[in-house]
């Protein structure tokens, strides 16, 4: 009598789940700004043709405003000025919608195609600089930590400067690693003597 043989359990595949991207930002304040002016303006203008419309007088800002610009020539300071600063609103505004913005968190890997999580830079340097203290004959170490490049300068007060490096870019590879992030960022280490004294 012969037993079955089972199929070798496959291993754990990873998700094939959408490439994270960057978090996008709510933008708050200059949403309702924006919409706290325009209100303002559309409210004011609504009254204003609301009492033309009852036979009163229109308000004098605008029929100065309406005199102004059936007077003024296009090529006036004033008119130039106007135009320049609306030109810069528009592409500020063009900008925040088109940008993620929350350039402080940076994207994980996706382990769950339904997660999504982000680790906040200074955290990440922060771990980083834990990690580098703990090498042998580090002094001190300041973590510069960006979405694609992690700067490291650490003193060394005793050991080679390339004994130590080494062992810096290896404990911190390991560290970049772990942190996982959905694209772990390039790393640069520099290590000195600590400055002499008098």
């Amino acid at each position: 009598m012969t037993t079955p043989t089972l199929p070798a359990p496959e291993e754990d595949a990873p998700p094939s789940g959408p490439t994270p991207r960057r978090f996008w930002a709510v933008r708050r304040i200059p949403a309702a700004v924006l919409a706290a002016v325009l209100l303002g303006g559309a409210g004011l203008l609504l009254y204003d043709v609301a009492a033309v419309r009852a036979e009163h007088q229109a308000m004098a800002w605008r029929r100065s405003l309406a005199d102004e610009l059936a007077t003024r020539p296009l090529d006036d300071t004033w008119v130039l000025a106007g135009a320049a600063l609306a030109l810069l609103v528009g592409l500020w505004l063009l900008l925040l919608a088109a940008t993620p913005g929350l350039r402080a968190v940076l994207p994980m890997r996706r382990e769950h195609a339904d997660v999504r999580a982000g680790l906040d830079r200074e955290a990440a340097a922060f771990a980083l600089r834990d990690r580098a203290m703990e090498v042998s004959g580090v002094q001190s170490v300041r973590v510069r930590m960006g979405r694609t490049k992690v700067g490291v300068r650490a003193v060394s007060h005793f050991r080679g400067l390339d004994e130590v490096q080494s062992d810096l870019e290896t404990v911190l590879g390991a560290g970049i690693d772990e942190l996982g992030l959905a694209h772990p960022p390039a790393l640069t280490v520099r290590v000195a003597r600590p400055p002499r004294k008098g």
